[in-house]
């Protein structure tokens, strides 16, 4: 079966590899146009193309789908489409040029976190489980007929890069069981409810920012929900500490000594270890920060240098 295969980022370039293991007869890929990286914002080709290069596959580079774009998928005569992680809405000209469609993995049971963040969120909102969804793709935002889905428990202090890194491995598992379906045309779809549906929208630097009237609980999960991307962050008198890794506690009155009348955000060292006073008496232990200009450190060292009873904000 003839393949062509859409995506970007690390994640869909594993996927990408594995197909191209099991034997699977790619084509053609398509993949986003070089961006700039790091801090010298230098143009770098996405994981997805670094893989097509070194397996001497036609690459096409866009980020928007034209009409030209349309006809250069066109001319490698796909049979299938795989979309891991594009980043772009197809419209129907183009799911209409591979014969059999387009399917797409997406890393959430949909139709919960349709959208572009669905680990992030899982974390965010406590979920117990997620998974591994494999769809016809339509024009919609991830609302095409699922082909099959696969489950699995958020392990208890997971972030959403090491959860993901799971459910590409999942994906990869159920995308190569179900190919050989498609291609004798026997794979079953069911179409998706419109029950508990939920929007996984794009997490931005904004949202990261801990704000310590909530709950440690709350910030926790924050704090894995948004490692690696943005990164949990708070101020320190003027700068930014990023909160790599760390843990609620529940009530700590009469547990901890913070002080009388201590405000939300105060930071208590006390044997070794580091707690911010967060919303109803709760505290969050930190275990890994990133402060501004610095590599990653633990936040035992991290405040050994701060002032005395030191605020984050």
């Amino acid at each position: 079966m003839r393949i062509i295969f859409a995506g970007t980022p690390l994640n869909a370039a594993t996927t990408l590899e594995a197909l191209l293991k099991s034997g699977q007869n790619v084509v053609a890929v398509l993949t986003r146009e070089d961006a700039p990286v790091g801090r010298k914002r230098v143009l770098t080709p996405s994981p997805v193309a670094l893989i097509a290069e070194s397996a001497s596959i036609p690459l096409i580079k866009a980020n928007k789908i034209t009409p030209e774009v349309n006809q250069r998928i066109a001319e490698y005569q796909p049979e299938l489409g795989i979309a891991v992680a594009y980043g772009v809405i197809f419209k129907s000209e183009t799911l209409q040029v591979p014969s059999s469609g387009w399917i797409n993995l997406h890393y959430s049971l949909l139709p919960a976190w349709r959208g572009a963040a669905p680990v992030q969120h899982s974390i965010l909102s406590g979920n117990p489980e997620t998974g591994v969804t494999i769809f016809g793709l339509d024009e919609g935002m991830d609302t095409g007929p699922i082909l099959s889905q696969v489950k699995t428990l958020i392990e208890p202090g997971e972030n959403s890069g090491e959860l993901l890194g799971r459910l590409t491995h999942l994906g990869i598992s159920g995308l190569l069981e179900i190919l050989p379906s498609i291609e004798s045309g026997v794979a079953k779809s069911t179409e998706q409810t419109t029950a508990e549906v939920s929007a996984a929208n794009k997490i931005n630097r904004a949202d990261a920012r801990i704000d310590w009237q909530e709950k440690a609980r709350v910030i926790e999960l924050k704090v894995r929900a948004f490692n690696p991307e943005p990164m949990a962050w708070a101020q320190h008198d003027d700068s930014p500490v990023r909160i790599l890794e760390a843990s609620a506690l529940g009530s700590v009155a009469n547990k901890l000594s913070f002080a009388a009348g201590a405000a939300n955000g105060q930071v208590l060292i006390e044997n070794g270890r580091v707690y911010v006073l967060c919303a109803d008496e709760t505290a969050l232990e930190l275990k890994q920060v990133q402060p501004a200009g610095k590599n990653p450190m633990a936040a035992q060292d991290w405040a050994r240098g701060l002032k005395i009873a030191p605020v984050l904000n």
